[in-house]
C-alpha cells in the first residue's frame, strides 16, 4: 500500500505540465486536468534473457486488479477526475502525446 501511496502522490504531483513562461512548472493538479488510468501487464515484459517477453514478474490478476483500483482511487481522493479502461480487457487506446518526455514512475528505490 506504501508503493501505492506513494506512486499516486507521485504521478499526482508531478511538475510536468507548462506555466506561462514554457517551463514544465505545473503538474495535474494544477492545470484542473485528469488521469487516464489504463492497466496493460505487458509493460512489465522482461526481455533480458531470449527472445521472448517473460511477465513472470507481473502481478496475477488477483493481485494486479485491487491494487489498480487502491491506485486509482488515490489519484480521486487528490481531487482528479481519472479515467479507465476496462481491466484484463484488449482495448484500443488513442490519445497525443504533447511533448518529448515520457517519464516512469516507479517506487523500489524511493
Amino acid at each position: 500500500m506504501d508503493d501505492i501511496k506513494y506512486v499516486a502522490d507521485k504521478v499526482a504531483g508531478l511538475r510536468i505540465f507548462e506555466d506561462s513562461e514554457g517551463k514544465m512548472n505545473r503538474s495535474v493538479i494544477d492545470t484542473g486536468g485528469g488521469v487516464l488510468s489504463i492497466s496493460q501487464f505487458t509493460l512489465y515484459g522482461d526481455v533480458r534473457k531470449g527472445r521472448r517477453p517473460s511477465f513472470g514478474e507481473a502481478a496475477g490478476s488477483d493481485e494486479a486488479k485491487p491494487l489498480y483500483e487502491v491506485f486509482n482511487n488515490c489519484l480521486r481522493s487528490k481531487g482528479l477526475t481519472v479515467e479507465t479502461g476496462i481491466f484484463g480487457a484488449m482495448m484500443d487506446v488513442s490519445f497525443t502525446n504533447d511533448g518529448p518526455v515520457t517519464i516512469i514512475v516507479e517506487s523500489k528505490e524511493k
